[in-house]
């Protein structure tokens, strides 16, 4: 990945409706190699995909828990059955296994501390293998995901 690229993968997450006309502008280049570099980059893995970003209470989901999951069973099936009920649950918008403990953190998103509550007691509570689960409720977003930092022309 050269320089070009990475700007490329720049201006893509700050913008991804950019046309390709403008993309090229943006990064030095004509329109056609451009575009083989985004269909390379797409083909690579690098570029997973393209989405709206949604103003979360808009559509319902205006409060956000962060809920640490320390699991009681970690033998594969559990741990497998446990995944896989997560991966279903609408309200888990994203979910990270980790080193240590606690063993998962999910972040939940809902229209409120009611929804909240309804989705801890009926769905989280009732994953299997859970021991113990820890929520943080969200006073505020301080900062944006705003995409993932891209290196220098010196940075792989």
């Amino acid at each position: 990945m050269d320089r070009i690229d990475r700007q490329i993968l720049r201006e893509l997450q700050r913008d991804g409706r950019l046309s390709n006309a403008e993309l090229a502008e943006r990064v030095g280049l004509t329109p056609s190699p451009c575009l083989r570099r985004v269909n390379r980059l797409e083909q690579d893995g690098v570029i997973l995909g393209y989405r709206a970003l949604l103003e979360p209470a808009t559509v319902g989901r205006g409060f956000q828990a962060f809920v640490s999951v320390a699991m009681a069973q970690e033998d594969p099936p559990t741990v497998a059955e446990f995944e896989r009920r997560v991966g279903e649950l609408p309200e888990v918008v994203e979910a990270m296994r980790l080193f240590g403990d606690p063993d998962y953190l999910l972040r939940v998103a809902v229209a409120d501390i009611a929804a909240y509550e309804r989705c801890y007691t009926e769905s989280l509570a009732q994953l299997p293998g859970v021991a113990r689960l820890t929520s943080h409720l969200t006073m505020k977003q301080v900062k944006v995901n705003e995409g993932l930092p891209i290196g220098s022309a010196a940075a792989p």
